[in-house]
């Protein structure tokens, strides 16, 4: 099958499972998440593979270690993957919902609903456990979907694709397709009559890439390049258990904290990066910090390291943080940690990032974590969809008029007139 072979049969697919109705996608989510957990060994044995050939990569300097960590699958994973499909089944029905009803004219009513976008292409690097949560967002937003997967996890991603598509039966497998090379992606890119939304998941290389090279809209983030800022008034323990958590608990992951900002008469500096050097954390320094503490100065503040490493600065107050962040940050996700409730109000309001939190880490900016069971990615745009994007994310809109043999000319005459009565839903 060609890949537009494989896209325009995703698309039918998607309109075969949205005429299917709701209890048939959450039938074939429950059956997707039991298939998880009932063919463990044999993805897990394919999870094997790929990282035995990370770890020789990594040896060989072809891959980074932060790429390889990402790979690692498990039992417990895969059954804490199970949970999120449930909690997406569990949903209330996302298609067909009324978000507007107006009464145009006398017997003549207008709806707008809920609908699938359509047939979305995500294109993710490593992590082969991004693939059930998609599929099941996928599902039950009635979308299809098309996946290119890293080569770095390619037998874990055939192994779940196998598992996952055998599970959507009777509904047609063809929903989810599986695309390899490069070659096929590029040819998907131009399929902007075909493909509705592309979704990467990587490097900035990989975003702007995409970006170049295509028609159809795009949706992401290019960096990860959080900020935590503790503020002079911020708890001791609470200051060291939030820094350590957004950096040390998966620092490969975007939504780890990658620079560190301190007010200058917080009076804890030295205790919080001592405590971040006893974690493991190599720490760079801006020129403010560099003249007091003398870590490495950093050549630009816009580094995504991903791994125990963080870029360390010291700021003269809120509108300095602020400032900070909006020049050099990616407007992903950003926190505050004070116990100056008027200084966090005005942080919260005024910080123009995707996710603004007050006393929690940054490792919160996660789909499952929102409560949206999984997510298709984390978006940094302004337009559609913003930060974790879930079910709500891959939704557009349409528009149901119903009348009885109405036409325009009476209203052109003047013979009738539009009411539009707003109707309560």
């Amino acid at each position: 099958m060609s890949v537009r072979d494989l896209a325009l049969a995703s698309r039918e697919s998607s309109r075969t499972i949205l005429a299917a109705g709701s209890a048939a996608r959450v039938s074939a989510l429950h059956r997707m998440a039991d298939a998880l957990v009932e063919s463990a060994d044999e993805i897990l044995i394919a999870n094997a593979l790929d990282r035995v050939a990370a770890d020789a990569a990594v040896g060989a300097g072809q891959l980074s270690s932060s790429m390889a960590s990402r790979l690692k699958l498990s039992k417990d994973r895969l059954e804490g993957l199970a949970s999120g499909i449930r909690a997406v089944a569990a949903m209330e029905e996302p298609v067909g919902k009324v978000l507007r009803s107006t009464e145009l004219a006398d017997g003549l009513r207008l709806r707008q609903e809920s609908s699938p976008l359509g047939v979305v292409l995500i294109i993710f690097e490593s992590r082969p456990d991004v693939l059930p949560q998609l599929m099941s967002l996928a599902l039950r937003s009635g979308n299809g979907l098309l996946l290119k997967g890293g080569k770095e996890a390619i037998n874990s991603n055939r192994a779940l694709h196998k598992v996952l598509t055998n599970a959507l039966k009777p509904l047609p497998s063809s929903l989810f397709g599986l695309v390899e090379s490069r070659e096929d992606v590029g040819a998907m890119l131009s399929m902007d009559d075909v493909i509705d939304l592309v979704v990467p998941r990587g490097s900035n290389q990989l975003v702007q890439h995409i970006k170049a090279n295509s028609r159809i809209p795009v949706l992401g983030h290019a960096d990860g390049i959080c900020h935590v800022f503790v503020d002079k008034s911020a708890d001791r323990a609470m200051a060291e258990s939030i820094v350590l958590d957004a950096k040390t608990d998966y620092p490969a992951a975007c939504n780890a904290m990658e620079t560190l900002l301190v007010h200058e008469d917080y009076p804890h500096k030295a205790e919080l990066f001592s405590a971040l050097n006893e974690a493991g954390v190599t720490l760079y320094g801006g020129p403010r910090v560099n003249s007091d503490f003398g870590f490495e100065l950093v050549d630009s503040f816009a580094t995504e390291y991903g791994e125990l490493a963080a870029t360390v600065e010291l700021v003269s107050g809120l509108q300095p943080a602020i400032d900070h962040i909006h020049k050099w940050g990616s407007g992903h996700t950003e926190c505050v940690v004070t116990d100056d409730a008027e200084l966090a109000s005005a942080f919260l309001s005024r910080v123009d990032s995707a996710c603004v939190f007050h006393n929690a880490s940054t490792r919160f900016a996660d789909g499952f974590r929102f409560g949206l069971g999984a997510e298709v990615g984390i978006s940094t745009s302004r337009i559609h969809a913003r930060g974790p994007v879930g079910v709500d994310g891959l939704l557009t809109t349409r528009w149901k008029l119903t009348g009885k043999g109405d036409t325009v000319a009476p209203f052109s005459s003047g013979e009738r007139s539009f009411t539009h009565t707003h109707q309560k839903q």
